[in-house]
């Protein structure tokens, strides 16, 4: 409680002391207020950075939700109302001059299809002035399918893809690469693979940031399907569903497994790890539980199980280090009678 006070405390002051600064730099030398029609000249960032140095005093035309900006002109003193793209937007008198307002930027303000206007209304008028809020940084959920080629349209799904743009990702040795957008909405995206996409991740950026995929393209083992597989079942011979379509992790599928207690499975593969450092995977179960994964017949390792999606990365050195897979194998081992799980998002993590 006395941190949270002293940040509060420290938050007022900065906004008190951006307040009296513009006010102070004001070109205002007016002994009485302007009385006239409100005017906006300007609009800053307030507060400090990450590393606790004041915003520069730049003026800006977009803004961050849950970010406070000053609001520099003349005519403020009436303000009744403040609007970021016509959303009405709560401000103190206190933090009002006749040439500055501090306010913050609603977190519920629209950025989509918006005005991409501020408005300010006092008793002596109203002016508007061109200024963009922007959406949060993108979230990636996932994109289907990871096993993609050259030319196919896949799905990306997420958040905040407001005029998107979407590239391979850059990586320390290679350069990032445009793809093309077939169509896109808030939460969806459709593209076309370039060619020489494999092994390369998908990265999603709007007007306030960057969202990179976990998965890189074409390291999938289980992505609405089972890739590679040679051989193998489950040992009692019935209970597993790779085409379950009422939940998933990422894509539209999921592989459900209903276990009997102590039940379990192999399946058979070769595939060359020596691009890879980990395994990744994604579970969710009917109940609390634990399931034995192994590869190549070496070491369990026990994958916690709950009733909501958990995805994890597994070093190969919690695994025997292996170098090719040439098996899977599962085992619910919560010792309670069996379990109906989830796994999703089977696959492999570069180095």
């Amino acid at each position: 409680m006395k941190n949270i006070k002293i940040v509060s405390l420290a938050a007022c002051m900065s906004l008190m002391l951006s307040l009296m600064f513009f006010t102070s730099c004001s070109n205002d030398d007016s002994a009485d207020a302007y009385s006239g029609a409100p005017v906006i000249e300007s609009v800053v960032r307030s507060g400090y950075d990450e590393n606790g140095n004041m915003f520069p005093s730049t003026p800006v035309t977009v803004g961050d939700p849950k970010n406070y900006y000053i609001i520099h002109g003349k005519g403020f003193l009436t303000t009744e109302k403040i609007y970021f793209n016509d959303y009405d937007t709560y401000f103190r008198p206190t933090f009002v001059t006749d040439t500055d307002i501090v306010v913050l930027i609603d977190e519920n303000t629209p950025y989509a299809n918006a005005s991409n206007e501020l408005k300010i209304v006092t008793k002596n008028g109203t002016v508007t002035m061109p200024f963009t809020v922007a959406p949060p940084v993108p979230t990636f959920s996932g994109f289907n399918y990871i096993n993609c080629a050259a030319g196919d349209e896949v799905i990306i799904k997420g958040k905040y893809f407001l005029n998107p743009v979407v590239t391979l990702a850059k990586t320390a040795t290679l350069p990032e690469v445009p793809v093309t957008i077939v169509s896109s909405t808030l939460e969806q995206i459709v593209v076309k693979i370039p060619a020489n996409a494999d092994y390369r991740n998908l990265a999603v950026t709007n007007i306030s940031g960057t969202a990179v995929s976990k998965e890189a393209i074409g390291t999938a083992l289980y992505d609405d399907k089972l890739y590679g597989m040679q051989w193998g079942g489950p040992w009692a011979g019935k209970g597993v569903n790779f085409d379950f379509d009422g939940d998933s992790y990422q894509g539209e599928k999921s592989w459900q497994w209903t276990f009997s207690a102590w039940d379990g499975g192999n399946w058979g593969f070769n595939i060359d790890l020596s691009k890879y450092k980990a395994f990744r995977i994604a579970v969710k179960g009917a109940k609390n539980g634990q399931v034995n994964f192994s590869m190549n017949g070496g070491a369990n390792y026990v994958i916690p199980v709950t009733t909501t999606w958990v995805y994890m990365e597994i070093p190969f050195d919690k695994l025997g280090n292996p170098t090719t897979l040439s098996m899977i194998t599962f085992q619910e081992s919560n010792n309670d009678g069996g379990n109906v799980v989830l796994f999703d998002d089977l696959g492999f993590v570069l180095k």
